[in-house]
């Protein structure tokens, strides 16, 4: 072979082995990545090629799957009542991909999950179409009813949480206003357009107000700060008088702390401070145990760490280096002081049930198409804010607001329910409506503990002076408990 022949040959042989180089490289090495690329096409088609699994709640769907009318994805998601349970679905999108469980879990709805790899391969020898698993939630339907028609009906904004103390098993989440998970869950300019109007809305409504908004708690923090004040045994009983003067300056101040009212809160027991909602007495109690303590009271409870249900709820805020006069107004949950309804569930929650705190969580357990069981949540505890014997005190103090304090219209007959109203300021020195706060729990006859609740209420339209934790916040809050306890027979 002359020069030239083998030179071409060479440069030939060269350019087939460099084919089979990158060809392999493809199909072995860069195989996965290429298969789970947001811009192959091909994977979104498969994606939208058969109907998702379902959310299930008590038993039954509240999420399907319809064909779509055009377009190469075949199927779309659908939602039941979407506005009432899409902060605890989430949404699924041809077009904006998707959120919450529908998008935690898109492995299992898909039946994509590696979890379901033996369904997977049984389906394919049978012949059978790939269907999706399920995903069992912890949601109690009539509460999460009770809950967003009480919240709709209010109008204006806010959110509602409810939780099962002996488990941390959510059992409501609901925000409001919301959206329909439905209106944009296609590919079409239709879906776009109901998607840039839910975006660009003043209202929020996809803003999930039980797990993403942080509200200044008001006076339902003093439960926090009852429950410091026991645990560090500044004192030891519910009806033990308070060393708090009246009027109460604010250390390294001249301001007093006032009192909303005409109340009497001079050295009155804790009792009578958490029945009246002593401002005086509850900052004094912060000042008087100072940052520190009541920042590690506060952490006990979950603040200052994110939650995961297993969707990520915010952080709630008890703030560090703060003087005495910043930690008295925090103590009564002003000044930095900030919670998720979640985060206020979880306090009503571990007072309930005897100084223990529960992981919450809202997915029961994930199923393979034909039901089998995937995986289990097992309750977990999360720690222990009071003693069983201070938790005690402060399930009678909390249960004497609503007896015969500013809670009486969470009063449930033969049910023996705890609770503590929050009115909270909001805005530039007060300028704005305040945030209507009500956190509750019920109690049967036989002792036990079904549920804890959490409700906060932002209403710009409503008259200043009627707005109060107990007038707006308890009657929801009633209303869930009782749906709970209806459901429990």
């Amino acid at each position: 072979m002359n020069k030239p022949l083998r030179r071409i040959a060479i440069f030939c042989g060269l350019l087939v082995l460099a084919l089979l180089i990158r060809d392999n490289y493809l199909q072995y090495v860069k195989a996965d990545q290429l298969a789970s690329e947001k811009d192959n096409r091909r994977v979104a088609i498969e994606r939208y090629a058969h109907p998702r699994g379902d959310i299930i709640v008590d038993g039954n769907p509240i999420t399907g799957s319809a064909e779509s009318k055009s377009g190469d994805f075949k199927y779309k998601r659908t939602y039941k009542n979407g506005p009432m349970w899409a902060p605890v679905t989430g949404y699924s999108s041809q077009a904006f991909d998707g959120s919450q469980l529908e998008k935690l879990d898109d492995g299992i709805l898909t039946g994509n999950d590696d979890r379901l790899f033996f369904r997977k391969t049984l389906d394919m020898i049978t012949g059978k179409p790939q269907q999706g698993g399920n995903v069992v939630t912890t949601l109690n339907a009539a509460a999460q009813k009770a809950a967003y028609d009480g919240l709709s009906q209010r109008g204006g904004k806010g959110a509602v949480v409810a939780l099962e103390p002996s488990t941390g098993k959510i059992l409501a989440l609901a925000s409001y206003p919301s959206y329909d998970p439905s209106s944009f869950s296609g590919y079409s300019d239709k879906d776009a357009k109901a998607w840039n109007t839910l975006k660009n809305s003043k209202a929020e409504p996809m803003l999930n107000r039980a797990l993403r908004e942080t509200y200044p708690p008001g006076s339902t923090f003093k439960v926090v700060t009852a429950a410091a004040a026991l645990e560090n045994g500044l004192y030891k009983s519910a009806d033990e008088h308070t060393n708090s003067p009246l009027p109460w300056i604010m250390p390294g101040t001249t301001t007093p702390l006032k009192n909303e009212g005409n109340i009497q809160c001079k050295n009155v027991s804790l009792r009578e401070a958490l029945r009246l909602s002593c401002n005086s007495v509850f900052g004094k109690v912060g000042a008087d145990l100072g940052n520190d303590k009541m920042l590690a009271e506060a952490k006990k409870f979950g603040f200052d760490s994110e939650q995961f249900t297993p969707v990520r709820s915010n952080a709630s805020v008890f703030s560090d280096n703060m003087n005495q006069s910043q930690t008295a107004l925090s103590s009564i949950g002003q000044f930095n002081t900030a919670a998720t309804p979640l985060q206020m569930a979880m306090v009503a929650s571990a007072v309930a049930d005897d100084g223990k705190l529960m992981k919450p969580y809202m997915v029961d357990s994930l199923q393979s198409s034909n039901l089998d069981p995937v995986e289990k949540t097992q309750p977990e505890e999360m720690s222990q804010p009071l003693s069983p014997a201070n938790a005690q005190i402060l399930q009678d103090m909390m249960q004497t607001v609503v007896q015969k304090g500013t809670g009486t219209n969470a009063q449930i007959p033969g049910v023996t329910v705890g609770g503590k109203t929050g009115t909270a300021q909001h805005g530039v020195a007060n300028s704005a409506n305040p945030y209507a706060w009500f956190i509750s729990y019920a109690k049967l006859p036989d002792g036990s503990s079904p549920v804890a609740v959490a409700v906060v209420i932002e209403d710009d339209q409503a008259n200043r002076d009627d707005i109060s934790g107990g007038g707006l916040a308890a009657p929801i809050a009633k209303n869930v408990m009782e749906a709970v306890i209806k459901s429990k027979k």
